[in-house]
């Protein structure tokens, strides 16, 4: 006579404790990723297909508005020049990233490009992504 043990180790793997701790870590990143803000002037930037290389520069930004700003400080556009290159200083190679409300009219863009050419400053035009 053939008896059956009832000791058998079931090779079941049971899922409701691994997604417990995946909605965890889920619920968790969301409200991380909500308390991160970004310290920005708030622009839209014209879209181009081209990637944009992270480089340390100086932002000169132009809000929808016609304000101008040297990284977060707001600067008149007469004193724009000089303050810029004070904040520059005695860089080796000055770069500037110009970042622009997509509805500003060109002219201002070109304002401060002809001051980057004129004091001979690499300038990059900030865009966002498509």
């Amino acid at each position: 006579m053939r008896l059956k043990g009832r000791n058998k180790v079931t090779p079941e793997f049971n899922m409701s404790s691994m997604t417990d701790i995946v909605f965890l870590l889920l619920i968790f990143f969301m409200i991380a990723s909500t308390l991160v803000s970004a310290e920005a002037i708030d622009l839209l930037l014209p879209k181009s297909s081209s990637k944009t290389t992270q480089t340390k520069s100086i932002s000169v930004s132009v809000d929808k508005n016609v304000n101008y700003y040297i990284d977060m400080k707001k600067v008149s556009k007469d004193n724009l020049e000089t303050q810029l290159l004070a904040k520059l200083g005695p860089t080796k190679e000055p770069i500037i990233t110009i970042r622009s409300d997509e509805d500003v009219p060109m002219k201002h863009v070109v304002f401060i490009m002809d001051i980057a050419n004129k004091n001979k400053i690499k300038s990059a035009l900030a865009v966002k992504a498509k």
